[in-house]
């Protein structure tokens, strides 16, 4: 299985055709937001983050994590999308 690899956030302007996208909220605000884009040969998980120890309108964290097949991006997500559901978090695509 390989591993998701980090890439600078110059490299996550998403260039292909996105795949899935699910946002993740708990007690109405967003927590998360995962979208697949797949860039022909590979997939970029596109992350952003809105940490509940901030403010509403707080700095999001940003991070793509790159696969080499759709499985493995859908696999990651799907992980995420559970561990979040787990947090008692709705998920909505």
């Amino acid at each position: 299985m390989s591993r998701p690899r980090k890439t600078p956030a110059a490299e996550a302007e998403s260039t292909g055709r996105e795949i899935f996208r699910y946002e993740a909220r708990r007690d109405g605000r967003p927590v998360a937001v995962l979208r697949g884009v797949d860039a022909g040969g590979e997939v970029t998980v596109e992350t952003e983050v809105f940490p509940v120890t901030q403010k509403a309108d707080g700095e999001v964290v940003r991070r793509p994590f790159v696969f080499h097949s759709r499985d493995h991006a859908r696999k990651f997500a799907d992980d995420a999308l559970t561990a979040l559901e787990y947090l008692n978090c709705v998920v909505a695509d």
